[in-house]
This record gives structure tokens, sequence and C-alpha cells, in this order.
């Protein structure tokens, strides 16, 4: 029988949550699933240093998702000045559309809202996913409007391989008891 568990991720964690994201959204691997930027951005997805301090910085963890000691699934959730921040959500592309993505999300909602006292969850993605934001949009994500520029030039954050690159915000309140 397979076990499933979630955890904090630690900094021994970086170099496998580093391969899971750049397989998620980068390259052949990433096209398995359906969550890919291959056709988008080339390069990394995760830059293991900024990835460190993630997991260091107070008011800011990564949840993992594993089964049987592998793997699964993963993303960061921070207090981002008063707001829930969600980023680096990834989950093995071979297991995208079985619900744990769906299940992540919500335990992460969860944390921002009972354990920080959050009042919303924010996120970037880039403003051309339209499968993606429609993702978060049937979990009650709304377009805000509000776009950031791509960090062209950065290779931290990848390679673009267009020129018309911009993340939008997205947002929803969070709701439920806290303790």
């Amino acid at each position: 029988m397979q076990t499933t568990t979630s955890r904090i991720a630690t900094v021994d964690d970086i170099e496998a949550i580093v391969m899971l994201v750049n397989s998620a959204y980068r390259g052949d691997t990433g096209r398995v699933g359906w969550t890919t930027e291959a056709d988008l951005v080339d390069g990394v997805r995760l830059d293991p240093s900024l990835l460190r301090e993630d997991i260091m910085r107070e008011r800011s963890l990564v949840l993992l998702v594993e089964q049987d000691g592998r793997l699964q699934a993963c993303t960061h959730v921070a207090d981002d000045h008063g707001a829930g921040y969600l980023g680096m959500f990834a989950v093995d592309p071979s297991l995208q559309g079985s619900g744990l993505g769906t299940t992540l999300l919500a335990e992460a909602e969860r944390i921002a809202h009972s354990k920080w006292l959050l009042p919303v969850m924010r996120m970037l993605v880039i403003d051309v996913r339209d499968e993606l934001i429609a993702f978060y949009e049937r979990r009650g994500y709304r377009r805000t409007g509000i776009i950031k520029p791509f960090p062209y030039g950065d290779k931290r954050f990848g390679i673009p391989l267009r020129q018309d690159l911009r993340f939008e915000m997205l947002e929803k309140p969070l709701s439920g008891p806290t303790p």
C-alpha cells in the first residue's frame, strides 16, 4: 500500500524540488503534463539559490507532497506584506490531472489563512497561459488586471522564447474558521 504524506521542505530538499519544478514546466518532460511553459520559456524554471532563500525566510515555506518518499508535488507559500503569496506550484507531469494539485492548493490556502491569518492569496501567472489561468479561476481565483513585467535578461527565471511575456496577478479571498 502506498503512503502519501505532506511536509514542509528543508534545504536538504532543494535538489529534488528543483528537478520536480523544472520537469513540470520546461523541456520535453514538461510536455507530458498540461502545465508546460516549454513553448514560452527555455532554461531553468527554478534557481536553487532563490529556493534556499524562500525556505529560510520567515513566514515562508515550501510545502511538499510525497508518496513513499518520492516527491510528487510542491508549492511555495509566503506572507507577502499581509497577503498570501503562492508560487512554484508544480505537480509531477505524470500525475497532473489526478486531483493532487487541487488538494495541494487547498492546503496552501489553509496554511495562509489559518496559520498566518492572511485574508487573500495572490499569485503571478504568465498572462498568455489561458489554460492555467482557467484552472485557477475554477478554484476561485480572479484576474486582477495588475500586470508585472517578465524578468527578461535574468537567466535565473529562464530564457524567454517570446517578447510579449508578462505576469498577471490572480487573487482569491481566503475565508473559513481561524484558530
